[in-house]
């Protein structure tokens, strides 16, 4: 009788370890930190499980401030604060906004590129996975390196939850009160959200004639508002298109004069895009150094 009960517990005891195994496998892990070592650039990935994990980037692009044109006083306001954040110096979280392929996200991992060597990384985050934020400044704030949280193209719609969590972090929460950690985002939406004439509606006006935004435009406007840097970026000039379309074949090694003659051709690629940013400027010279 004691044997089989004795057989009977050891056999309960293996199916409620499978069991407790299987649960721990499908409940949310805590943040671990990846080996530091293998890249300086990484990418915060969120699995279907909930598990959260920081991917080594292995191939970084070669992008270097010197290969950006057209854009020098964004390029000095960011490279300032970039210089001031690695020094150990008072920086501010930065908000790039404007134009679409005018260089705000290359001007990110240009910096990244020049101030590597002195410790500077950075973990790009998706806007679905913003609410994990505490849990990523609580992986590196005890490390010397300095982090730059990137959140890449970044808007949100009304009620989104990654609103909310940036917004906590940009606050000055405790999880954000670390010197090693600063947020640049990228946006083609100057105030982050959506915004509609019917919000016109709610401004309200003095006797004097001062203005006063309504609740709605106030909560939309807070978020940007939050970012101690803004820098904006404009649409290129057809003159400011062509320089940079010349910095680009020069950079694949095409001589100056295929330089100059590829002037009409780079118009008309770009008059076929209905853009002359930046990126279709590089679009371009990848075409043309790639046939000649």
């Amino acid at each position: 009788m004691n044997e089989h009960f004795e057989r009977l517990t050891e056999r309960l005891l293996l199916r409620a370890e499978a069991l407790i195994s299987r649960i721990e496998s499908v409940l949310p892990q805590p943040l671990t930190a990846p080996d530091w070592s293998s890249s300086v650039a990484f990418r915060y990935r969120k699995r279907s499980s909930g598990h959260g994990s920081l991917e080594p980037v292995k191939h970084i692009g070669h992008m270097a401030l010197g290969d950006l044109k057209e854009i020098d006083d964004q390029k000095d306001k960011i490279q300032r604060n970039t210089e001031q954040f690695v020094s150990g110096k008072p920086a501010n979280n930065v908000l790039l906004t404007g134009s679409r392929g005018t260089g705000k996200s290359s001007l990110i991992k240009a910096c990244l590129n020049a101030y590597s060597a002195r410790g500077l990384r950075l973990i790009e985050v998706d806007k679905a996975d913003l609410t994990d934020l505490p849990d990523i400044v609580d992986v590196v704030s005890d490390l010397p390196e300095k982090f730059i949280i990137f959140c890449d193209d970044l808007s949100f719609e009304e009620g989104e939850p990654g609103y909310k969590a940036l917004k906590s972090i940009l606050d000055g929460s405790v999880a954000a009160a670390t010197p090693n950690v600063l947020i640049y985002a990228t946006s083609n939406r100057r105030h982050l959200l959506p915004e509609y004439m019917t919000e016109n509606l709610t401004y309200t006006h003095t006797e004097d004639g001062e203005v006063h935004p309504g609740e709605v435009v106030e909560e939309k406007i807070s978020l940007s508002e939050r970012f101690g840097l803004w820098v904006s970026f404009y649409p290129f000039s057809q003159d400011e298109y062509l320089t940079i379309v010349a910095q680009w074949l020069s950079s694949f090694g095409v001589d100056k004069s295929a330089i100059e003659a590829a002037r009409p051709a780079s118009l008309v690629w770009a008059l076929e895009r209905g853009s002359r940013s930046g990126r279709v400027a590089y679009q371009f010279a990848r075409d043309f150094a790639g046939k000649h």
